[in-house]
């Protein structure tokens, strides 16, 4: 199996097991739609998308696959990189992102994904590239806690560093500069990862992956306030404001830091 199949191979399985999941826990079946890009093209490949409106959890999500492949990389990817110029790629991942409809469960964000480069004569030069993070509009502490933690122990057996760095990334990606704040609690992000060779961006991009139904379904699947008769849907203006400003203050700081903290022995 070469590289880029293996990975299809995960990430095929990955979204299987969420979409699965999630709609055991939702309680109405998600849609499908395959799509297949027509050879010849600039860009060649294929992808499923599937996704849910009104169901019971969740008010609109879905979790998406694609794979595609191009005959010479895009300028922007080879930038830094003039030795790939002119390279064969594929790109392929996985995406997710779930809006429950109770304001008392969070919103969440996920991806992961691989970027492969096929220079001629030189062997394959590959990226990887993911995360998730997490967007309460009435802040848990404890949701965001259970949150970092997972993320931080999925990371852990990459080095004492990931989880700090690529937390800090995540901050930084997902700041809202026209509002002063950040998006929600945060998690983790990376991208153009290639330390350690094909392997261990796997492993990693794996690792985060298959943590992102314990990171979140127990937050979901938590017994929360029912939202009333008149506000049945999440919360704007200043009550978003509010959540928001609580989410990049006191919970972020809280939370991260005790994920942040050794663990006692």
């Amino acid at each position: 199996m070469t590289e880029t199949a293996a990975v299809r191979a995960y990430l095929l399985g990955l979204q299987g097991r969420i979409v699965e999941t999630m709609q055991a826990a939702d309680g109405k079946a998600f849609l499908s739609d395959a799509w297949q890009r027509p050879a010849g093209g600039r860009l060649e490949g294929d992808g499923l998308s599937q996704l849910v409106e009104e169901g019971g959890l969740l008010e609109r999500g879905g979790c998406n696959f694609s794979h595609v492949k191009g005959a010479s990389l895009p300028p922007s990817a080879t930038q830094h990189r003039a030795e790939l110029t002119g390279a064969p790629f594929e790109a392929l991942g996985v995406s997710l992102v779930m809006h429950p409809r109770n304001p008392h469960v969070p919103t969440v964000h996920m991806n992961v994904r691989l970027l492969a480069a096929f220079p001629a004569g030189q062997a394959p030069v590959t990226w990887f590239g993911g995360g998730m993070d997490l967007t309460p509009y009435y802040g848990v502490e404890e949701d965001a806690r259970h949150f970092h933690t997972t993320c931080r122990d999925a990371l852990a057996p990459f080095g004492a560093d990931k989880y700090p760095r690529f937390k800090q990334w995540c901050d930084e990606y997902f700041f809202l500069k026209h509002r002063n704040e950040p998006r929600g609690v945060g998690g983790v992000f990376f991208d153009d990862f290639n330390e350690g060779g094909f392997e261990t961006g796997f492993s990693m991009m794996r690792a985060v992956g298959d943590a992102f139904l314990p990171a979140y379904l127990p937050i979901a699947a938590a017994t929360r306030p029912t939202a009333s008769a008149n506000a049945t849907s999440r919360p704007t203006g200043a009550a978003a404001m509010s959540s928001s400003t609580w989410s990049g203050t006191a919970a972020r700081t809280s939370a991260c830091t005790a994920a942040a903290a050794p663990r006692a022995s």
